[in-house]
């Protein structure tokens, strides 16, 4: 009796000293402990692991069918799985079993994260289609993104998805580069507010996001993908650190995707510096890096920084990335067992990657809905959500005379032509591809608006690639047996996991040349000679040089891939069903040699007091023969109705670097005969700085519905912080002196110009 009292009274002193929690009494691990705290369980469930099973942790395994778990497995519980290619009801299912088989079939029941891409929806067959991360930006409307987020998040969660590789931070200033469409466009603070929106409303469903490419990935050499982008430590603290910061402060994501590239030729997947420094001890990111796929084994085979794929799973461990999404850590067991590597470095990533686990409640609670998938995914509602979200994202840029909206009972007949006349785009990371039965065509569309009112004629003309110009007349007769012209070019691009082919955007296809691709500009001037009335509808994942658009167009519509209601959403604006309210989220150039042509640059970098610009005809300095300016630039966008910017107050005038909140009001009035939304945007310029600051940099914004013939008072809030700058020691301040305040409708139409002062 005392032996057994004994060795119960030894037991109980292990378990407070190890744990700081008691087992409970029928012996259950501490790790299934509900009420036990998540840093218990971690270390309870951490010393219980072979190196094996916390390698497999640092993992990603993907997923097939239901009948293939067994095989695919074999027993083995990993970090994160991933599947790309089943319909949704089928992929809840799935991961139903999948998750009972984690808990119930491996040795310590250890469940699995499941992730998709959902930059536009979930990247299950047959979920939601929304318009393009893009074309969220232009809508320059953060509580619109985040109701779209809670309505793929209700997917998600029903099909038993807890992680989202998304969102994309990285930013629009290359054009040629493939993944424009992926981001919020130019503007890093557009960005971080999106973001922002974009993860809360995933996380509504405990769905932690994964924000990407951390850091500095969307401006490569030449916008070719992966390549190296070049600047400095200023330029990435100001500018690629800015919506990262932002969105890692305020929405507490449990993830973030390292990215392939390099900045300043420094790997940032094999730097600590960027991964461990930057990111958690100067950022306070406290969740688990997922590789972006393929960028550890590509520090050996594409940047060459290591000689090994061994070496660069080392590499990427120490540097901070905990999950491998492909095979260089399965090497870290035998660089272990030799010597090579520290197991603390292995143990550090495990830790993380199970923090992330439990504080998500997959141990207790890690299966979807399956009961619930037919009847929330695809919903209704949802579809209503996406052409919301594409409503509210198409940027009507020219509109001469008021020929839009179409006064259908001028027209008899109207001629739709173009590439994308009768063709659904959606973008990289859909599920789809390019059946134009999963959604709606600009054709289809008006179809279904007009009716049997008026004759639509439709033909092509051309493809959206190659120079083959066999087909215009097709389209130039169509025009001519027509009273309009609406003309549909643009890109096309489709998920690069799904086989694209002739992509002219996404991730990989890059652009040497911003000019429309094949022949869509002899398509244009074909049409144009035919004198008829001529509407562009701009469809596409960038802007293009479409300087000769902007002089002959009679109206130029721009839609960024607007989800499988993106047919109906151009239709109903072209008819006038719909207001136009998108604003430009990223600049368009006049050429491919006048990019970077983003709108917060250096006051320097196009500014010459003594020249003007040049023509053709009559070459002067700078561009010899062009003007630097874009053709439309960033915040442009116009309304089928008119606003007028009448009052604009300053709470206070003056400020301390210490802190406190800058306040404008300014009157807007809608004095035409129609509702409209107008986007008040404010801008910063710092007037003088002791390093180089932007000409004006966006600070705040509002998307406020307004009433014909009603006024409305927007105010808007700009944290006296967001003044500051890196100086020449690096460090953050918001230094002494006079700011301009500048309110307006684009970032090239400032009606208010207001000073304030930060003293000492």
């Amino acid at each position: 009796m005392k032996r057994t009292s004994l060795l119960i009274s030894l037991l109980l002193l292990v378990g407070i000293k190890s744990f700081g929690t008691l087992r409970t009494t029928t012996d259950t691990p501490l790790y299934k402990n509900k009420k036990a705290t998540v840093n218990a369980r971690v270390e309870d469930l951490l010393q219980r692991m072979t190196l094996k099973e916390k390698i497999q942790q640092l993992q990603n395994r993907a997923s097939g069918r239901a009948d293939e778990i067994e095989g695919i497995f074999k027993g083995e519980s990993y970090g994160c799985t991933h599947e790309m290619n089943m319909k949704a009801a089928d992929c809840a299912d799935m991961y139903q079993k999948l998750q009972t088989y984690m808990l119930t079939k491996t040795r310590l029941g250890i469940p699995i994260l499941t992730a998709a891409e959902g930059i536009e929806g979930i990247l299950q067959n047959g979920c939601t289609l929304f318009p393009q991360e893009l074309a969220q930006g232009s809508t320059f409307n953060p509580a619109l993104i985040r109701k779209m987020t809670e309505a793929a998040g209700a997917e998600a969660d029903v099909i038993g998805i807890h992680q989202i590789l998304s969102p994309v931070l990285d930013i629009a200033r290359e054009l040629r580069w493939g993944r424009v469409e992926e981001t919020y466009g130019e503007d890093p603070y557009l960005i971080a507010q999106m973001g922002i929106a974009f993860v809360n409303g995933y996380q509504k469903y405990n769905i932690t996001c994964t924000p990407k490419h951390f850091m500095a990935h969307g401006s490569p050499s030449g916008g070719l993908n992966c390549a190296n982008v070049s600047g400095g430590e200023r330029e990435l603290r100001s500018l690629y650190m800015y919506p990262f910061k932002r969105v890692i402060a305020e929405t507490n994501p449990l993830a973030v995707m390292s990215c392939y590239s390099s900045y300043d030729g420094i790997a940032l997947s094999g730097s600590h510096y960027y991964m461990t420094d930057i990111l958690r001890d100067e950022l306070g990111f406290k969740g688990y890096v997922y590789s972006d796929w393929g960028s550890v084994d590509r520090l050996q085979t594409f940047h060459h920084a290591v000689a090994t794929q061994e070496d660069a799973a080392k590499m990427a461990l120490i540097a901070g990335i905990d999950l491998d999404i492909d095979g260089a850590y399965q090497t870290l067991q035998k660089m272990v067992e030799s010597g090579k590597l520290d197991q603390k470095y292995i143990d550090l990533a495990v830790r993380r990657v199970l923090t992330v686990k439990f504080t998500l409640g997959l141990f207790d609670a890690p299966y979807g809905n399956p009961a619930k998938v037919d009847k929330v995914v695809h919903s209704a509602a949802n579809i209503a959500v996406s052409k919301e979200v594409a409503d509210e994202s198409a940027v009507l840029v020219k509109n001469s005379n008021n020929i839009l909206p179409l006064n259908l009972s001028k027209y008899k007949s109207i001629a739709v032509v173009g590439p994308n006349s009768n063709q659904t785009i959606f973008g990289d990371y859909s599920w789809t591809q390019r059946d134009p039965k999963e959604g709606v065509t600009l054709l289809q569309g008006l179809k279904e608006v007009i009716g049997n009112k008026v004759t639509i004629n439709n033909a092509e003309g051309c493809d959206w690639w190659s120079q083959d110009k066999t087909h215009i007349q097709d389209a130039v007769k169509a025009v001519q047996a027509s009273d309009i012209a609406i003309v549909a070019i643009g890109t096309r691009s489709t998920f690069l996991g799904r086989s694209p082919k002739y992509s002219t955007s996404g991730e990989g296809f890059d652009l040497s040349s911003l000019d429309l691709p094949g022949v869509q500009l002899d398509l244009l001037k074909a049409i144009k000679a035919t004198g008829k009335p001529m509407i562009v509808v701009f469809i596409a994942g960038k802007p293009l040089a479409l300087p000769w658009v902007k002089d002959n167009a009679d109206a130029v519509l721009v839609q960024w891939y607007g989800g499988e209601k993106q047919g109906r959403t151009l239709a109903d604006i072209l008819t006038g069903a719909v207001n136009p309210s998108g604003r430009l989220n990223v600049s368009f150039p006049r050429s491919t040699g006048n990019t970077p042509c983003f709108y917060n640059h250096f006051v320097t970098d196009r500014e010459e007091p003594f020249d003007q610009p040049g023509t053709p005809e009559d070459p002067k300095m700078h561009y010899i023969f062009d003007k630097p300016e874009p053709v439309w630039n960033f915040g442009y966008g116009l309304s089928y109705t008119n606003f007028k910017y009448l009052n604009c107050t300053l709470a206070d005038s003056v400020f301390t670097p210490a802190g406190g909140t800058i306040k404008v009001s300014v009157d807007v009035e809608n004095t035409g005969a129609r509702d409209g939304k107008e986007v008040v945007q404010l801008y910063i310029h710092d007037k003088f700085s002791s390093v180089a600051t932007p000409v004006k940099q966006l600070k705040a914004f509002s998307k406020v519905l307004i009433k014909a013939g009603k006024r409305a008072t927007v105010t808007l809030e700009v944290p006296v912080s967001e003044l500051g700058l890196y100086n020449d020691k690096m460090q953050y301040v918001v230094e002494p002196g006079e700011f301009e305040i500048q309110v307006g409708s684009a970032s090239d139409n400032i009606y208010f110009t207001k000073t304030i002062t930060v003293k000492e």
